[in-house]
């Protein structure tokens, strides 16, 4: 009885979740779907899409953001984002974190997410991990971006991992041959509990708060495309070693 009462109310705490995600967006469709019409309207949509979007997701899921700066962002400056990915969570968190405008990279197939689709397609650089023309229109995409004085959030992952008990995925080396392209510091950052909060498993989760811890960030002016492999391992190092002392 007691597996049946904990079943429902994870079923119930998801439905509630798929609420939150799709309201926002129906209530303010007009102003988004502006907002999203012309590149140089993207911070308008950026600062919707954390204050009245993810931020209600995550206070209405009673996931109350916990975050520790080691350094802070500059404002106007572009910057590599990168984090662990293992929960849908992690995109709102993303979002509260960086008051910085900054668009995802994101592989093509959350386009067919009811409602978020919609918008994602507009507003994020999707990717086709098959595809080698896809991958190398990524960067130019990602270079006008920068361009116009926003961030790049990458999920160095490539994916959430099948197997829930790895704790960090090797990474790939996208975001930091990019970050090493354009000059521009990678930030490290840790979300500890996600995966506890809301993971890919339907029967799991809960309400209670949600950590992340901004690591020192790593420059790349001096660095070459050659040194990408150990930058890539020294960031996954530092995510890893957070997890694991948490």
């Amino acid at each position: 009885m007691l597996k049946i009462l904990k079943q429902i109310g994870w079923t119930l705490y998801r439905i509630w979740f798929y609420i939150l995600v799709a309201v926002p967006i129906f209530i303010f469709f007009p102003f988004l779907l502006l907002f999203a019409s012309r590149e140089a309207w993207y911070p308008q949509f950026f600062w919707m899409a954390r204050n009245l979007w993810a931020k209600p997701i995550l206070y209405g899921m009673a996931c109350f953001p916990k975050t520790i700066y080691k350094q802070k962002l500059i404002r106007k400056k572009s910057y590599m984002l990168v984090a662990n990915h293992t929960s849908m969570m992690d995109i709102m968190l993303m979002l509260y974190v960086s008051k910085n405008p900054f668009v995802f990279v994101g592989k093509k197939e959350l386009v067919n997410i009811p409602v978020f689709g919609f918008f994602y397609k507009r507003v994020c650089i999707m990717v086709d991990r098959e595809s080698t023309q896809s991958r190398t229109g990524v960067y130019r995409r990602a270079q006008k971006r920068l361009k116009q004085g926003l961030s790049i959030c990458i999920f160095p992952e490539g994916g959430v991992p099948d197997n829930e008990s790895i704790v960090l995925d090797q990474f790939k080396d996208g975001a930091f041959k990019m970050a090493i392209a354009h000059k521009i510091p990678v930030v490290p950052m840790t979300f500890h509990n996600n995966k506890e909060r809301f993971s890919f498993t339907f029967f799991s989760g809960g309400p209670g708060v949600i950590r992340a811890t901004v690591h020192e960030f790593f420059e790349t002016g001096i660095l070459e495309q050659e040194d990408k492999g150990t930058l890539r391992e020294e960031v996954r190092n530092v995510i890893f070693n957070s997890l694991h002392r948490h």
